[in-house]
């Protein structure tokens, strides 16, 4: 049994950057505080520590973790500041160096937090301790579970990456690649559904290459949770092109839970861009996944991962990569300009895209993915869609998602939380963003 006197009555703000296994792993850390009479306050309290889980996919990720490091700093004096996730791997001595931090946990480190804490209270003016693994010495998967907006978890099933492309730090931040094992994650999922939570998301750094090394597959994984009875949703999180088989999707397509929602990193349209970002398909792989989806599900959501003025893309590749992504049948992309990182292989690559050309490429970009999301949400104007509706927000309003990843708000209804009901799609708000619907019997 935990022993709660030595932490008392004290309280915990908890901020999270970056992704949603972030989130999921943030939760599970405040979950192990509150074991321990650690009790979590919102923004606005004054708490007794500061968790700060951080993010490092690009140096202006890097910037912000800073900035918000300090913010919370300066605004609780006396608050213990505790600081992990990506940033705090890659750069934990940078992290350490900010006045004010008391402890830096490399990612590994994240379930042992309280830990820390406890020992940290036993000293006085220690300076930052820092708990940092060397990336290659990463092995263990610690296992996370959250409830993210009351509706929907964030099931996390894998970890790490061994694929290593020229432009990416996440190997270096998160280690080699990892997973739970199916069995344990069926009884996570069976918990869920025990605590009355319908939809769960499938979370990793690499999930399409869950169970490497121990004989188990992302396939054999999707397949058992179908089974788990009270689950009505899962949704699978952003799985590599190569990894997204054709025989998953057109399973996922008579699957009883899975929704017909994918994220697909792309990152770049153009075939000799891709060679250069180390990837591990072309254009031809990329746009039969799309079409096989299409073929399955004509409804489907299908979001895209795409950066912009990556080393080697020349101006001649980048029109390339337009009239790629143009000719694609998706829903939306999440456009990310290219960040220089160091220790990666792509400060090898020639021909150097100017900030203000990466901007403006990404221009190009977010108004394609815009036509693209008004386009796919006009389609189901009049139609009616099962929506999950989620608990009442702040502002008195209520939404909810539908199978295909549409947000739709209804006229609000507090019996209709954390149920799935038919909803018909009436129009489109902010460029469709958004929807508004009306519940029908």
């Amino acid at each position: 049994m935990i022993d709660n006197s030595t932490f008392g009555n004290r309280t915990a703000l908890f901020h999270t950057l970056g992704c949603k296994l972030n989130f999921a792993e943030t939760s599970t850390v405040a979950q192990m505080f509150a074991e321990r009479g650690i009790s979590r306050v919102q923004h606005g309290d004054t708490p007794d520590i500061v968790v700060v889980n951080t993010c490092s996919v690009t140096e202006l990720a890097d910037k912000k973790c800073r900035q918000l490091i300090r913010s919370f700093i300066k605004r609780y004096p006396r608050a213990r500041v505790l600081v992990t996730g990506c940033y705090a791997q890659l750069k934990g001595e940078e992290v350490a160096a900010i006045p004010g931090v008391d402890i830096v946990a490399g990612n590994d480190r994240k379930h042992l937090l309280a830990e820390y804490l406890d020992r940290l209270d036993s000293v006085i003016d220690s300076g930052a301790s820092v708990m940092v693994t060397p990336y290659k010495d990463i092995r263990d998967f610690t296992p996370s579970c959250s409830r993210g907006d009351r509706t929907r978890y964030f099931l996390k099933v894998q970890d790490g990456c061994d694929y290593y492309c020229s432009y990416c730090t996440i190997p270096m931040a998160r280690g080699r690649s990892r997973s739970a094992r199916i069995a344990d994650l069926v009884r996570q999922a069976e918990g869920v559904a025990a605590e009355g939570g319908k939809e769960i998301v499938l979370t990793g750094v690499n999930i399409g290459d869950f169970g490497k090394g121990n004989g188990e597959s992302f396939f054999d994984l999707i397949r058992a949770l179908d089974e788990v009875e009270g689950i009505e949703r899962y949704r699978i999180s952003s799985i590599e092109p190569n990894l997204l088989t054709e025989d998953m999707i057109r399973w996922v397509a008579r699957s009883r839970r899975f929704m017909p929602h994918f994220h697909i990193p792309l990152q770049n349209g153009d075939d000799d861009v891709l060679r250069l970002m180390r990837r591990r398909y072309d254009t031809a792989l990329f746009r039969s996944r799309v079409e096989t989806i299409r073929e399955v599900m004509p409804d489907a959501f299908i979001g895209v991962d795409l950066i912009v003025g990556a080393r080697g893309e020349t101006p001649e590749r980048f029109e390339s990569s337009c009239s790629f992504v143009r000719s694609l049948d998706i829903s939306r992309l999440h456009v990310f300009p290219y960040s220089e990182r160091p220790g990666t292989r792509a400060l090898e690559i020639g021909h150097v895209v100017t900030q203000e050309e990466k901007h403006r490429r990404a221009n190009i970009m977010i108004s394609l993915s815009e036509e693209k999301l008004c386009g796919f949400s006009e389609r189901f104007v009049g139609t009616v869609r099962p929506v999950l509706v989620e608990h009442e927000r702040e502002d008195g309003t209520m939404a909810g998602f539908t199978d295909n990843y549409l947000r739709v708000e209804i006229t609000p209804d507090p019996a209709l939380a954390n149920r799935v009901v038919n909803v018909r799609l009436d129009s489109l708000v902010r460029s469709g963003e958004e929807m508004k619907g009306e519940v029908v019997s």
